[in-house]
């Protein structure tokens, strides 16, 4: 008998239960597809984020010595405990490599080339044959097979026969070639620690050419006499999941214990897996930190606008409860009323949700560039179902609470419209506010809502995480006591105009401000919400692009050692600055050092070249990069300029000791360079300099030349390619105090601010600097790493006076617009030795990042889901109070008023809502997005960012939203109105 009522009872008021039921089916969905894709972007962040590592941060490695006898015993343990550790077998290669063999011909020589064999693995996986075939095992003929360079070197073509002896005991051994190949990606990590193998030759006191590969049973029986093995394991992770992260990383972590402790003596494992696995489970972390941030939010607004949904639907249905009441219905056939229509409409959400959920999931990974494709588990369920019924009880609970009334007692409370909310008389949201309030204080105070565990480890904050939602709501009840008084004062505003649209529906408003309030209060936390995700993508993507810059400095800094046998310490410099697009370029000194007693980062640059090259945010310093290069350039010193392309010199000093002596020159980028002069006799000395192997094999000098000091003795002479060159006063040493730009921190230590100077120790030696600026934080620190920066050629100047030698160009800074030419320049010359860190490479890592892509569909569905419960709550809710006053619009209709005026007459009333709505909503989103959003972008290791994070609105977007918004809200009230206008007559009615 009470399901056929339920039903009657639901058709009988189709709007309002469709109402509810979208309702309910967006939160479902909403919620349901958020945990969804938060389980499923996680797992495929960190799947990615693997697959995308490096090899040497993916690989474990596993060395020990061998022999015939125990090369099977630790292979076999090596790959079961391997095995064990990843519960799936890696794939494992094993490399070895013999003693040393003389080459064919050269036994009788005092230093004779030498020869090394070797076993790789699945070798023809990742090289080429250009010439034979791949060796076998077996014969008296060892079958082995060359690398290109090393044939190239050694002359060896496949066919030739050779027989080679072991330095060690001369026993001979021959060797067939078989084959030569080439390596796919000779430069690439795989070999890092195989030179021989990738370049063929390895130079040094003894020329070593090689491996001969053979294979591994060949190596076994013929080479392996206590010899190096070595294990690399790449273990698959197609099914790796988050939760999967730290036991895998502990489990990694003790093969260094579990493989001696097993029988395998002499292994040693080397592994960066572990700390790649905890990194990412901390992005993870924090991935999910935000995401929960998100989905707390979207439940708060799904929870008020169900509950606003409720709320019509009793007031709808009030009298009517309050007959059934009159007429003996208990509380519990009520409730059983209420539960069973909630049920209704609740169940076929919870069945529904979560088969909507995967391709609303896709159409947010088409708009947010995410690929996950989850399905539906017994978790998706189990979730649906638990929203739905938590929406069916919200859906509920109002008509059951408000079931004891009897009928006298409505008619009496009919039409007498409140002006003060329960929760605002009882303090309820400044109660609210308070705990927001607290949840932002810790939010800033940890600096994140992932913060330390108990147990060391790391954990999400229940109450941080929940802030930014009550931060929300006490903000949306704060702006609903103003309701009432903007009412008031618009009602007395209108009343003074002639037209009666506006001042009808202010005098609405301001009668029933209440019936307003709900939905102003929904549309509000919708728009604040959605302004904040559009804040908080928009802040992470600026986030990104200020961390590349901080970490590279420069459009492009390249690392590597100040000169090598192709470049020479005065060639590297003109190759760096010809490569293509280059504008500006930079030689540059970075390293830790001492300043004050304190350990700080030094770096070097060229002030003059500083505003193109330096990368710093401006709200890291009060000066711009322009001025701070200015200041910054101090006394220079004196130069004897070189004329012409000297390649030699010859130097006349007089020393006052004997002793070493050296002279510093500088070519044209100003790369200074101590040429050594060696042991000078005292009084009269010349000495004959070749310059040539300053540029390096294959690099070339930057002219002119000069020279900036002679250490140890005074020069008294200077030819340059045999023409003399005048030295009379040509060289002066700095003594001005040197400029410098101090970190805030280190200024503090040194007790020294802008303009002030002061000696302190500085690298070893006490230096008067003079401070001209102070930055926040200096690119290419870290966080909370304090620095100093120094003009180039000051620093040099300085440190010449003082005796000291001149530091070499670690680094090179290098502007330009365009860095794929120059990069590719690079990449063809491995022989130059050089690490790129490219900024732009950078903010494209950062911004690829698979987790950071996740918290971008987040945010993108949880802003679409914000708009969805606006539009729906507000068209319930304005048609419902629409639907209740045709009475009203009757009487209107048959005193003439037309369809403008009732369009004006709506516009009036719902301008009301959508206007403070907007208003609050943006101004909500700006004052809680300020204080939280800058906290919850954090590193993947759940770390701060450096440089601090700046709270970025995108006003464009955001006057967009706020348009379509609005723009749809208008449609409706339109809508609306014209209906109103064609409804029923008095007459009818």
């Amino acid at each position: 008998m009470r399901a056929p009522l339920v039903v009657k009872r639901a058709l009988d008021e189709p709007l309002l239960l469709l109402g509810a039921f979208g309702a309910i089916l967006l939160a479902t969905t909403t919620l349901v597809a958020m945990t969804m894709y938060a389980a499923a972007v996680s797992g495929a962040g960190v799947r990615e984020a693997v697959r995308d590592a490096p090899y040497h941060q993916t690989s474990v490695t596993v060395t020990a010595q061998v022999d015939a006898t125990t090369f099977p015993q630790y292979d076999r343990l090596v790959r079961d405990r391997l095995t064990e550790t990843f519960r799936a077998p890696p794939d494992v290669t094993t490399s070895l490599r013999s003693d040393s063999y003389v080459m064919p011909g050269e036994d009788d020589e005092e230093l004779p080339g030498l020869l090394r064999f070797g076993s790789h693995d699945g070798l023809d996986r990742h090289a080429r044959l250009v010439a034979g075939r791949w060796p076998r095992t077996g014969g008296e003929t060892v079958e082995a097979a060359i690398s290109e360079p090393a044939a190239t070197a050694t002359g060896f073509e496949a066919g030739e026969e050779f027989v080679t002896r072991a330095r060690g005991d001369g026993h001979p051994v021959k060797v067939r070639v078989v084959g030569v190949f080439r390596l796919d990606d000779p430069l690439g990590e795989r070999w890092a620690g195989e030179e021989l193998l990738s370049r063929g030759v390895e130079r040094g006191e003894y020329t070593t050419y090689g491996p001969l590969m053979v294979t591994p049973e060949t190596f076994v029986a013929g080479f392996a006499t206590r010899v190096r093995a070595v294990w690399a394991a790449e273990p698959g992770f197609g099914t790796l999941t988050a939760e999967r992260l730290r036991p895998l990383a502990a489990a990694v972590g003790g093969l260094s214990r579990g493989l001696p402790a097993a029988g395998c003596v002499t292994c040693l494992t080397a592994t960066e897996l572990p700390a790649l696995l905890t990194q990412l489970d901390s992005a993870s972390l924090v991935t999910r930190s935000v995401l929960l941030i998100s989905m707390l939010q979207l439940l708060l607004l799904a929870g008020y606008a169900l509950a606003l949904t409720a709320r019509l639907l009793t007031d709808h249905r009030r009298m009517e409860t309050a007959l059934l009441r009159s007429r003996g219905a208990g509380t519990g056939r009520l409730v059983a009323l209420a539960g069973g229509e909630a049920l209704l409409i609740a169940l076929p959400c919870a069945v529904v949700a979560p088969l909507l959920g995967p391709p609303l999931i896709a159409l947010i990974g088409l708009l947010s560039g995410t690929s996950v494709r989850p399905q539906p588990d017994a978790g998706a369920y189990l979730v649906s179902f638990g929203v739905a019924s938590a929406a069916a009880v919200l859906l509920a609970l109002p008509a059951v609470a408000g079931g004891r009334r009897t009928y006298v007692q409505e008619q009496s409370a009919r039409g007498r419209g409140l002006r003060r909310a329960l929760i605002h008389g009882a303090g309820g949201d400044l109660a609210l506010l308070a705990v927001a309030g607290l949840a932002i204080w810790q939010l800033q105070r940890y600096g994140g809502p992932v913060t330390a565990t108990a147990a060391g480890g790391l954990g999400i904050d229940p109450l941080i995480i929940t802030g930014p939602a009550l931060a929300l709501l006490a903000g949306g009840l704060l702006g609903l006591r103003l309701v009432p008084r903007v009412s008031r004062l618009a009602e007395r505003v209108t009343a003074r105009r002639p037209t009666l649209a506006p001042a009808l529906g202010a005098w609405q408003v301001s009668r029933r401000p209440l019936r307003y309030a709900g939905p102003a209060l929904l549309l509000t936390l919708a728009i604040a919400i959605g302004v904040i995700s559009l804040a908080t993508t928009a802040t992470w993507q600026t986030s990104h692009r200020d961390q590349a810059d901080h970490q590279a400095g420069a459009d492009l800094r390249l690392r590597g050692p100040s000169e090598g046998p192709e470049l020479g310490v005065l060639g590297r410099g003109t190759a760096f600055a010809a490569l293509p697009g280059v504008t500006a370029a930079s030689p540059a000194f970075r390293a830790q050092t001492e300043v004050g007693g304190e350990s700080a980062l030094l770096l070097a640059l060229d002030a003059d070249r500083l505003p193109e090259l330096l990368h710093l945010r401006p709200d890291l310093s009060a000066r711009t990069v322009p001025q701070l290069a200015a200041a910054l350039t101090g006394d220079r010193g004196g130069r004897l300029e070189l004329p012409g392309k000297p390649r030699a010199l010859t130097v006349r000093a007089d020393a006052r000791a004997a002793g070493p002596g050296r002279l510093v020159l500088s070519d044209a980028l100003g790369v200074w360079h101590d040429v050594p002069l060696g042991e000078l006799q005292e009084g009269a000395n010349t000495v004959e300099l070749d310059l040539t192997p300053l540029a390096g094999r294959s690099g070339t000098i930057t002219y002119p030349l000069s020279v900036r000091g002679l250490a140890g003795a005074k020069l008294t002479g200077l030819r340059a390619d045999g023409s003399d060159v005048p030295v009379s006063g040509a060289l002066g040493t700095a003594r001005r105090p040197l400029p410098v730009v101090l970190t805030s921190g280190l200024a503090a230590a040194l007790k020294l601010t802008t303009g002030q100077s002061g000696e302190v120790r500085f690298s070893g030696l006490v230096a008067r600097i003079e401070v001209v600026g102070l930055v926040t934080s200096l690119p290419t620190s870290d966080a909370g790493q304090e620095a100093v920066l120094a003009d180039w050629e000051s620093l040099h100047a300085y440190e010449l006076a003082a005796a000291q030698p001149s530091r070499p160009a670690t680094e090179w800074w290098l502007a330009t617009p365009g860095l794929a030419p120059a990069r590719e320049v690079l990449r063809r010359n491995p022989q130059w030795d050089v690490t790129a860190v490219d900024r732009h490479e950078l903010a494209a890592k950062l911004h690829d990042d698979p987790l950071a892509g996740a918290l971008r569909g987040g945010l993108t569905l949880g802003f679409a889901a914000a708009l969805g419960f606006a539009v729906l709550g507000f068209l319930v809710n304005a048609v419902a109070a629409a639907r209740e006053r045709r009475a009203e619009f009757a009487v209107l209709r048959a005193l003439g008023t037309g369809p403008r005026q009732m369009f004006g007459l709506l516009a009036t009333e719902q301008a009301f809502v959508i206007g403070l709505s907007l208003v609050s909503g943006t101004a909500l989103a700006v004052a809680v997005g300020g204080l939280v959003v800058p906290r919850i972008v954090l590193s993947g290791q759940a770390a701060a960012v450096v440089p601090d994070v700046l709270f970025r609105l995108p006003w464009a977007s955001v006057a967009v939203l706020l348009a379509v918004v609005t723009a749809v809200l208008a449609v409706i009230v339109a809508g609306l109105a014209r209906r109103m206008w064609r409804g029923q007559s008095l007459e009818e009615r």
